[in-house]
C-alpha cells in the first residue's frame, strides 16, 4: 500500500469563475491559475501523483505550457488516472478537504465526490471531500484564497500476489500445516 499527501493554493481574484472539484459554484470571486486553478483537484492529483511516485503536477502540467491554459482540472485528473492504471495501481481512497472562508460548499460536495468517481471510474464511496474555514484567520480566513489538501492510498494489482508468493515460499507459520512444510 502506497499513502501520498496533496496540497494547493490559489488565490482569489475578480472575473474568473469559482471552480472545485469540476463544480462552477456561484461566486463574486474565482481562483486564479494557468488552468481553472481547481485546488481540490490539484491537490487530489499531487497526492496520487505522490503516492505512486510520479513526480507533481507542475512536472505533467507545467503552467509554461499553453496547452493547459485554461485548461479543466477534470481533463488533467483523467490524464493522471491513466498513468496510474499505466503502473498498475489502483486508488483505494481519497479523502480531501477544501479551505475556505466563503462561499459556503456543503451543497456542492456531493457533485464534487461524483465528479472525482466518474473521472477515475470509482466508487463514490471511496471519495470522501469536506470543507472547513479557518474562522476568519490567515490569508483563507481573509478570503484571499481557497486552499485544499488530499491524501490518498494506492494499492498496486500486484501486492496480493506478493503475499501469495510470500507465503508459497515460506509458509504461513500460523498453522501446524505450514509448519511442517518447512521443517
Amino acid at each position: 500500500m502506497r499513502v501520498g499527501t496533496g496540497y494547493d493554493v490559489h488565490r482569489l481574484t475578480e472575473g474568473r469563475d469559482l471552480i472545485l472539484g469540476g463544480v462552477n459554484i456561484p461566486c463574486t470571486k474565482g481562483l486564479l491559475g494557468h488552468s481553472d486553478a481547481d485546488v481540490l483537484l490539484h491537490a487530489i492529483m499531487d497526492a496520487l501523483l505522490g503516492a505512486a511516485a510520479l513526480g507533481d503536477i507542475g512536472k505533467h502540467f507545467p503552467d509554461t505550457d499553453e496547452a493547459y491554459r485554461g485548461i479543466s482540472s477534470l481533463k488533467l485528473l483523467e490524464h493522471v488516472a491513466g498513468l496510474l492504471e499505466e503502473k498498475k495501481y489502483l486508488i483505494e481512497n481519497i479523502d480531501a478537504t477544501i479551505i475556505a472562508q466563503k462561499p459556503k460548499l456543503r451543497p456542492y460536495i456531493d457533485q464534487m465526490e461524483q465528479n472525482i468517481a466518474d473521472t477515475l471510474r470509482m466508487d463514490r464511496g471511496q471519495i470522501n471531500v469536506k470543507a472547513t474555514t479557518e474562522e476568519g484567520l490567515g490569508f483563507t480566513g481573509a478570503m484571499e484564497g481557497i486552499a485544499a489538501q488530499a491524501v490518498c492510498c494506492l494499492s498496486s494489482i500486484y501486492e496480493g500476489s506478493f503475499v501469495v508468493a510470500d507465503s508459497m515460499r515460506t509458509g504461513c507459520s500460523s498453522c501446524e500445516g505450514c509448519k511442517k512444510t518447512l521443517l
